[in-house]
């Protein structure tokens, strides 16, 4: 039961900064009229189309970059797998210890004949392991964006506004025990 003249506990759930009143911190974000987004319902968003998580938290400027990112790795990859299976091809072909059956296609022109079997199986490996390693920078890019977007969705709510300040005032307030004295106490106020 509050007593009238003692000061009750204050918790940070109840204040509101812009009011500087208490109320509850529900009524204060809906009273502010700015819903953020669930970051569930955006990891998943982004996890089906990569980018849709940027867009749901209002961040489209990163959706380009996603794009790119990705666009250009695959692009990569196509390019790595494409020197891959011509090298393949022409170490399977030159080898002398395979049949003459053109098994992976014809051996590309821009391949000389006179190849070292060692060079050509070094070529195609390095190819391999390259789109291989491709691949993998593929996937961690794609989960970038979805983690991205997660960690977004749980920050968005954190002010991050220019009038981020700290005032702290210092009085001396009577305060009266009995009605014989009084005696000055100090009062710290802390605003954010």
């Amino acid at each position: 039961m509050p007593v009238k003249g003692i000061a009750q506990p204050v918790t940070l759930q109840n204040y509101d900064r812009s009011t500087t009143s208490f109320v509850p911190a529900k009524i204060a974000v809906e009273a502010s009229g700015e819903e953020f987004p669930d970051p569930k319902k955006v990891l998943k968003r982004s996890l089906m189309i990569p980018g849709w998580g940027q867009i749901t938290n209002k961040q489209i400027w990163k959706v380009p970059i996603v794009y790119g990112l990705m666009g250009g790795l695959t692009y990569y990859s196509i390019r790595l797998h494409s020197n891959y299976q011509d090298y393949r091809a022409a170490y399977y072909n030159l080898n002398p210890n395979t049949p003459d059956d053109f098994k992976f296609g014809p051996t590309p022109d821009y391949i000389p004949e006179s190849s070292s079997l060692e060079a050509l199986r070094q070529n195609r490996n390095f190819y391999r392991n390259r789109r291989d390693l491709v691949f993998v920078f593929i996937g961690l890019s794609y989960a970038l964006n979805a983690i991205d977007a997660y960690v977004f969705a749980h920050l968005r709510s954190f002010d991050v506004s220019d009038d981020l300040s700290f005032k702290s005032d210092f009085e001396t307030i009577p305060m009266a025990y009995n009605t014989h004295r009084s005696v000055p106490t100090v009062s710290l106020t802390i605003n954010f």
